[in-house]
């Protein structure tokens, strides 16, 4: 008891002001994401780009109309990446990384996601296009 009344006069009453701004202002980034995936839900089509060592290796349009279909690659001689396209959405299925982290992150389709294996340098991003203008990740803007 006598330990906590020592740190209790430690603590100035601004420190508390600051402590609670902070804590604020680290849900930020969550409300300009959600104000940008608001923005471009109904603008354009999706595009799902394949990249690997930052090539890009394939890009499919994603709509109802698009097939299912299974896609592999193989980044170097031991390695290979299965990606399942499943209309409105696309995940990397299978492949021989050691944690499987893109495979755990199962399905995307919102404008902004990613599944990234990093072992392989494959990324697999969602973005809008809007006619012939590219509005990816690239070209956020965000209001003041």
């Amino acid at each position: 008891m006598e330990k906590l009344k020592k740190q209790m006069k430690q603590v100035r009453p601004f420190d508390i002001v600051i402590i609670v701004v902070l804590m604020l202002a680290s849900f930020l980034p969550h409300a300009v994401f959600a104000y940008q995936q608001v923005q471009t839900e109904g603008e354009g089509s999706l595009v799902a780009v394949v990249t690997i060592d930052g090539k890009e290796v394939h890009e499919v349009e994603l709509n109802s109309d698009t097939p299912h279909e299974l896609l592999t690659f193989h980044p170097s001689k031991n390695q290979y990446n299965i990606i399942e396209i499943d209309g409105e959405r696309i995940r990397v299925k299978e492949d021989n990384s050691p944690d499987q982290i893109a495979v755990r992150k199962g399905w995307i389709s919102k404008p902004g996601e990613s599944a990234i294996c990093l072992p392989h340098k494959l990324m697999i991003e969602i973005k809008t296009i809007d006619g012939e203008k590219d509005r990816g990740q690239d070209e956020m803007i965000i209001p003041l």
